[in-house]
């Protein structure tokens, strides 16, 4: 069963989407950067009541209405950071219709998995924008993974329910559904509250709830769905990363860039927070190429904020004129930094 919507706006359907999910609903709000904007609120209030929801960007240019049927990528950072306060999310990024698709159920199951709003982020490019992809199959076997939820009769062999209580040290504490039994009442808050649940500006119990929130988040990086890594013999110690819709336009690029004997590593990120093989694939190259459709390099500034990598290390490509990205753009952006590489290894 599904229910549709049509909110009168942005607010509400954030507010709409909430309070689904908090009744045990699986619910989502589709949108674009400027929905995100009018929506930080009830997402830094999901974020910090702990309650699952997922939102789809599907990133237009920007700022305000600015191109509204042209592609970017320019709501990393926004998604990312979504709300005001310290807030960190799940970010999932597809490169075409089918891993939309696909991430869209991952996104259900890792928001309620970790208790938190998850974002599937996409260009419009592949939101509007017809595309080639393999038949979209489903499994009729798939069991989605609700996370921790305590039914009744778990809540009513239990002594005690505190819903902020995480009680096997993975950061993630039980939750209860509206209604199923007496015992896992509890008030909601975005307010300050402890471990217990209960209201507090106590120093030390904020600092407590917020660290474990932010460890929650952190254990993500190896349940979103894994960076793709592509490698080469005889490189330039040269990598490339990008994100999204990109990844085609790399792939071409690349491929010119082999038939003429340039051999270049390249990392498509599908997941935020970044795992182990982001961290890995940066500190493996000496230069690192971050290609991305945004003016301000958000990508590469998320990849210096996320990970030890050295500023000096990142390089940016970046084409932002609303336009889907082209092999020609890429191999005009990245020439330069090969031309440097190749003349230094000469020295």
């Amino acid at each position: 069963n599904f229910c549709i919507l049509q909110a009168e706006d942005e607010l509400a359907a954030a507010g709409m989407v909430i309070g689904a999910s908090w009744m045990g609903a699986r619910a989502f709000s589709p949108t674009a950067g400027p929905g995100i904007s009018l929506m930080s609120e009830f997402i830094g209030l999901a974020y910090y009541a702990e309650v699952p929801c997922v939102f789809f960007d599907i990133q237009r240019t920007g700022p305000s209405t600015g191109m509204p049927t042209r592609t970017q990528q320019s709501d990393l950072m926004l998604c990312a950071y979504a709300s005001h306060g310290d807030t960190k999310h799940i970010v999932l990024f597809p490169a075409d219709p089918k891993e939309c698709f696909e991430f869209s159920v991952q996104a259900f199951d890792l928001a309620e998995r970790f208790q938190t709003p998850t974002f599937v982020v996409s260009d419009l490019d592949i939101g509007m924008n017809d595309w080639m992809i393999p038949k979209l199959e489903w499994d009729d076997s798939f069991k989605p993974d609700r996370g921790k939820v305590l039914g009744a009769d778990e809540l009513e062999k239990a002594e005690n329910f505190y819903r902020y209580l995480d009680l096997d040290g993975d950061h993630i504490p039980p939750r209860s559904l509206p209604g199923v039994h007496p015992k896992g009442a509890y008030f909601t808050r975005g307010s300050g509250h402890d471990k217990y649940g209960q209201y507090t500006e106590d120093s030390d119990a904020y600092v407590e709830v917020m660290a474990r929130l932010l460890a929650k988040v952190k254990s993500a990086a190896d349940r979103v769905p894994a960076p793709e890594v592509y490698r080469t013999d005889g490189g330039l110690g040269v990598g490339i990363v990008s994100i999204g819709g990109c990844h085609w336009a790399v792939l071409e690029a690349r491929d010119t860039f082999a038939a003429e004997g340039v051999h270049l590593d390249y990392l498509r990120i599908r997941g935020f927070p970044f795992n182990e093989t982001v961290e890995q694939f940066l500190k493996d190259h000496d230069t690192v190429i971050v290609i991305e459709q945004n003016r301000d390099e958000q990508l590469k500034n998320l990849l210096l904020l996320e990970t030890s990598c050295a500023k000096e290390k990142l390089q940016s490509v970046r084409y932002y004129g609303g336009q889907p990205l082209s092999k020609g753009y890429v191999i005009e952006g990245v020439t330069p930094f090969l031309t440097r590489e190749h003349e230094e290894a000469k020295q």
